[in-house]
């Protein structure tokens, strides 16, 4: 099982007691010497799959914006920017710690075994440094929008770094990175107003995000249940199968509808009190095609055919945030007078 926001590897030979997988894994040398600083970057970017950040901004976005639209209008540019730097810092210390933590699986499935931490494309001390570099990062960020940020980024590590660890003892390990995802969104807003007071919409929004997220590692994971099942590494699809899985993520991203549903409603998005449905047309527009994207999602992958779920990934879930977040700042725009 591998978590939603990583590219397939190239399948490979190899497992954790072959000599070449076995000594990239355990934090030997890479092959063919040591390569120059841009190099190791190179490949450390490709391991954490920076470019796979955009999929976890909207959603941080959408509810700083929201919470700037409901405290007087004006877009703060410098509380974006912190954002977005908090953002890619703790995606890429928790992208870096789950290659780490789980080299050694990674090495024992075909799918995986390309990974650079496997192959030793990317030393484990590089990763390590990478990591850390990440994680001050994130919490300089948190630092600089505001005291409670600032206090509140160690428990946002906590999930991050227990989520690799979850497929060693639970059956449920999507759960942890359902939390891990939920933290986004009530970050943006917390971000933006330093206080918990008026944060309802925020959480409700997280919620939504996590069980999105959640619901879409279900699938993911089913790619690997057979070789979990042999290797040991817990998951639902594993232990209950792929049937299970799938309805088991059919119903979250339900459930992830209605969340969406009601932090619009909270907010004012998609009309108000005076029924100014007409001029909200953006928001539903928004809905509508999310929709339309979770009903592909499950459409194209079944359980007798998995050939389809990085198309899942790349073309639904990535479309979901970017699509609701592009018509939800437009309705902000329009009829909650968020401005420049």
């Amino acid at each position: 099982m591998s978590e939603p926001g990583t590219v397939a590897a190239t399948p490979t030979t190899g497992t954790a007691g072959d000599p070449a997988t076995g000594a990239a894994a355990a934090g030997g040398p890479p092959p063919g010497g040591a390569r120059g600083t841009n190099g190791r970057v190179r490949s450390f970017l490709k391991l954490v799959a920076i470019e796979h950040s955009v999929f976890a901004l909207p959603f941080a976005y959408l509810s700083a914006l929201t919470a700037m639209a409901v405290d007087g209008g004006r877009v703060r540019w410098r509380d974006l920017l912190l954002i977005t730097i908090a953002m890619v810092g703790a995606r890429t210390f928790a992208m870096a710690a789950n290659r780490i933590i789980d080299r050694r699986i990674d090495a024992r499935n075909p799918r995986t075994a390309g990974r650079e931490l496997v192959t030793g494309a990317v030393s484990v001390g590089t990763a390590w440094t990478g990591a850390v570099v990440a994680l001050v990062v994130f919490l300089a960020a948190a630092a600089l929008l505001n005291p409670l940020c600032l206090v509140l980024s160690p428990l946002a590590v906590v999930p991050l770094v227990v989520y690799p660890y979850g497929k060693r003892f639970t059956n449920w390990p999507h759960a942890i990175l359902a939390l891990a995802q939920a933290v986004g969104p009530v970050g943006g807003w917390l971000a933006v107003t330093g206080t918990f007071a008026g944060s309802g919409p925020a959480w409700i929004l997280g919620a939504a995000v996590g069980l999105w997220i959640g619901g879409f590692d279900l699938i993911y994971a089913c790619q690997d249940m057979e070789i979990d099942r042999r290797i040991g590494v817990h998951s639902v699809p594993a232990r209950y199968g792929l049937r299970f899985a799938l309805v088991a993520s059919t119903v979250a991203h339900v459930v992830t509808f209605a969340l969406f549903l009601w932090f619009g409603a909270l907010v004012g998005l998609g009309g108000d009190a005076g029924g100014d449905w007409l001029g909200a047309w953006p928001w539903w527009i928004g809905l509508l095609l999310t929709a339309l994207a979770f009903a592909y999602q499950h459409v194209v992958v079944t359980p007798t055919d998995l050939t389809r779920v990085n198309r899942a990934f790349f073309t639904a879930n990535g479309f979901v945030g970017i699509a609701l977040f592009a018509f939800a700042l437009l309705d902000l725009v329009l009829r909650l007078e968020l401005r420049p």
